[in-house]
């Protein structure tokens, strides 16, 4: 069973996220669990004058997405932050060349789950991974969120990300800011763990 897990990060706070999803997910055992992050379309120019140059190298190891990643897994959990509301345009241009995929149907009946970041408390966190779950819908996926049995998405003693569609933090502005807190990375490992889990039944039902 193979879990790739994509993602976008910036500065950092999506890529903390994104290991604590891998984290969560090789708790399944059978579970196979990959990271790749989504090609840069900035230029150096642009992330240095972004104050991200210094922040990318603790990602830099990270292999770069191609679309046959999403094709070669059982599961792909997707990680981008907030841009106005949806996704980051890296991401987008990404999706855009999974075409030859939807013309093959080679995501149909994968699973697939989203998490997010964004710099406030009400940045756009639902709404992304929402219209994100509309290009998963089009290539045929079953959708995967974080149901309710994880407690942690309804604690009220801290100001935290989390919600039914997907595990999220809060970052704020730019570099040197919040980092996930443990209820947001404890949210993102459950995230991982109930894909995997997930994943596996299905995979097993496939192969009896």
């Amino acid at each position: 069973m193979k879990v790739n897990v994509i993602f976008y990060s910036l500065y950092g706070h999506i890529y903390r996220m994104a290991e604590a999803i891998a984290e969560g997910a090789r708790e399944v055992e059978g579970a196979d669990v990959c990271l790749y992050q989504i090609p840069e379309t900035y230029t150096p120019e642009v992330l240095e004058k972004q104050g991200a140059t210094e922040y990318r190298k603790m990602f830099g190891h990270i292999p770069e997405a191609t679309p046959d990643n999403l094709a070669e897994a059982d599961a792909v959990i997707f990680g981008t932050p907030t841009r106005f509301g949806m996704m980051i345009a890296q991401m987008r241009a990404f999706l855009d060349m999974t075409g030859s995929l939807w013309s093959e149907g080679a995501l149909i009946g994968k699973v697939g789950s989203v998490f997010t970041a964004s710099a406030t408390q009400h940045g756009g966190q639902e709404s992304t991974i929402l219209s994100f779950h509309t290009t998963l819908l089009h290539h045929g996926m079953i959708i995967v969120g974080v149901p309710y049995s994880e407690k942690r998405q309804s604690i009220l003693t801290e100001i935290t990300g989390g919600s039914p569609y997907g595990s999220s933090t809060i970052a704020g502005s730019g570099p040197d800011t919040r980092l996930p807190s443990e209820n947001e990375l404890a949210i993102a490992r459950f995230q991982g763990r109930h894909v995997a889990e997930i994943t596996k039944r299905l995979v097993g039902a496939l192969q009896s």
